[in-house]
């Protein structure tokens, strides 16, 4: 926590391009510089600050910081507009010379380009700007000598032939860049995909991530990517199989049929009479709770692993297991309420394409959802290890 001497050491120093100073709020203001402070161009390896409630010329602006204005702070965190999604800590709100100051600290990035709504943003000396092409190039092979996650490790013996680069130009990059950007020439495909954790312009193959989510056949290097559904006649796995289903194929795609599937053949309703006659339609699970559940366990499997994710649904429960246990800064102390990510390309790439809504979020709707909906309690084993596994009972009317 910096100290309010030190907070006015940075208010004075009007030249380093690692301090942003600002009296706005808004998103289209505090995304980009989020995001510049992330992609930490001039490669200092240190964070970048951005100072509320500080004048351009280093003077406190005297205005009142709220909840609400805080709340927007960590929206920028959270809502997914910033991709990857940033590590930032916001300060207690400070009193200084008359007015509210909050410093939000922006840790660079191990994993750039990082973008906002599609738009790439560096620090350009004291200022902020649009990268160019050549700049996303370097941040792009700049990752190649931080830290991976899994999905960004190159997919080694892969090439470009096999992956789909037409599920990747009609149905992601259009979603994922802003049009400016993609009007500008020049751009190879294998940049557009490298800017975007697809490919690695290093060892010239596509990574991990690209091989999953546009894969031609994602299983030949990955032989657990795929979902295994499994509906049993009764209450245990020793009871007949009623039907199976084997999703695999390119994740852009599948996520899609997963999604229909969990809505025309999990989610099942039917009238009941109350008291007074009139009828009440129930439904053995929630829709959303379900679909959120399982898309988490997608996000954030193991893919090292040549398990599959398995879904079983019995005629009191649906079961969720998945390869990977807890992972990163999360634990059996903070879960559900700490996020970290073991597949952070694929976790952006969710996010764009609209089956993640926002960031450490859905655990805690989904409980609420089902709550309301009349299903016990979700339970969560997370002392498997190498598994993670929730067991979800159905609706108690059901």
């Amino acid at each position: 926590m910096l100290t309010i001497e030190e907070i006015k050491a940075l208010m004075k120093d009007l030249e380093p391009d690692s301090i942003e100073r600002t009296i706005s709020f808004r998103e289209d203001k505090l995304g980009p510089a989020a995001c510049a402070f992330s992609n930490d161009f001039p490669n200092h390896k240190k964070p970048g600050y951005i100072l509320l409630g500080v004048n351009d010329d280093g003077t406190v602006n005297g205005m009142t910081i709220g909840d609400e204005e805080l709340q927007k702070i960590g929206n920028i965190k959270s809502n997914g507009n910033v991709l990857p999604q940033p590590s930032l800590v916001v300060s207690p709100v400070y009193k200084i010379d008359g007015g509210d100051v909050v410093v939000v600290v922006v840790q660079p990035s191990s994993y750039p380009p990082v973008r906002f709504d599609g738009r790439c943003w560096i620090r350009i000396g004291p200022r902020k700007g649009r990268a160019t092409i050549e700049e996303e190039r370097i941040l792009s092979e700049r990752r190649a000598a931080y830290a991976k996650t899994y999905d960004l490790v190159p997919a080694f013996g892969s090439t470009l032939s096999d992956i789909s680069l037409e599920y990747f130009k009609l149905n992601y990059l259009s979603i994922a860049v802003d049009k400016e950007t993609l009007s500008e020439n020049g751009r190879s495909i294998e940049v557009q995909l490298a800017s975007l954790r697809f490919y690695d312009l290093k060892e010239k193959c596509p990574t991990n991530a690209g091989i999953i989510l546009f894969g031609i056949n994602p299983e030949f290097y990955l032989p657990g990517a795929y979902i295994q559904y499994v509906k049993f006649q009764g209450n245990e796995m020793i009871c007949d199989v009623e039907y199976e289903k084997k999703f695999s194929g390119a994740m852009i795609t599948e996520l899609n049929s997963i999604d229909d599937f969990i809505k025309n053949n999990i989610i099942k309703e039917r009238p009941v009479r109350q008291d007074t006659f009139q009828e009440q339609i129930i439904r053995n699970y929630p829709y959303w709770a379900l679909r959120e559940l399982i898309m988490n366990a997608i996000m954030h499997r193991s893919y090292e692993s040549n398990a599959p994710i398995y879904i079983y649904e019995f005629s009191n429960r649906i079961e969720i297991l998945n390869p990977g246990g807890l992972f990163g800064d999360v634990n059996a102390q903070n879960f559900p309420y700490a996020s970290d990510y073991r597949n952070i390309v694929l976790a952006e790439a969710m996010k764009i394409l609209g089956y993640v809504n926002r960031f450490n979020y859905g655990i805690q709707r989904a409980k609420e959802e089902f709550n309301k909906n009349g299903n016990p309690e979700p339970e969560f084993d997370i002392t498997l290890i190498t598994k993670f596994k929730v067991s979800i009972p159905i609706n108690s009317k059901w």
